[in-house]
């Protein structure tokens, strides 16, 4: 039995959840600028924004991460797992 670096993930999201993600991170900080990538409910998430400049790290991630948790929560949410998350200044 092997395993895939990327399985299929059950869900029941309609569009582009690249978009929402960014989406919802520039409705938290207008100025971010946001690179998602992955699949299979796995994703990498890449955000700027001067917003972060007085934040420690943990506040940087929970900032992202609460914008979105609709995303994540739930049955069937198309964001099973954040296996990067990089949040810098400009």
């Amino acid at each position: 039995m092997g395993s895939k670096a990327m399985s299929e993930h059950p869900t029941d999201f309609v569009g582009s959840v690249e978009e929402a993600v960014r989406t919802a991170v520039v409705a938290k900080l207008p100025d971010a600028q946001v690179e998602v990538s992955g699949g299979g409910g796995h994703w990498k998430i890449d955000v700027v924004s001067a917003g972060f400049a007085d934040k420690s790290l943990l506040e940087r991630q929970r900032l992202v991460l609460g914008a979105i948790k609709h995303l994540i929560n739930g049955t069937a949410p198309p964001i099973h797992a954040v296996d990067e998350l990089k949040t810098r200044t400009p």
